[in-house]
């Protein structure tokens, strides 16, 4: 269930775009932005409703739309530490891949 990412902050490590994400409930998320990679501003931190499914035991599809309208798509693999994410800025989109660490 994804209740059990509920309380739990992680390191989302992109390459040059780096995150830290809390999982606030099911529906819920907020993160700061460590370091932005010109994508957003170093220590930008924001709270955005999340449209979590878990897809198999520690494989999440999570989404969300950003006060700036920027979109996130990820794939998390909790049980393989893998992030797969698409984020549209500007119009732009980017597909990056990186680690999940608890933090």
């Amino acid at each position: 269930m994804t209740n059990q990412l509920t309380g739990r902050s992680y390191r989302f490590d992109l390459g040059d775009l780096k995150v830290r994400f809390t999982f606030d409930s099911p529906t819920q998320g907020s993160f700061v932005v460590v370091h932005g990679a010109g994508l957003a501003p170093d220590g930008h931190a924001e709270t955005v409703a999340l449209n979590l499914r878990e897809i198999r035991e520690g494989v999440y599809l999570n989404s969300w739309t950003e006060a700036s309208g920027a979109t996130v798509t990820h794939l998390e693999d909790f049980e393989n530490g893998t992030l797969y994410s698409n984020v549209t800025v500007d119009g732009k989109l980017y597909h990056l891949t990186g680690t999940i660490k608890e933090a």
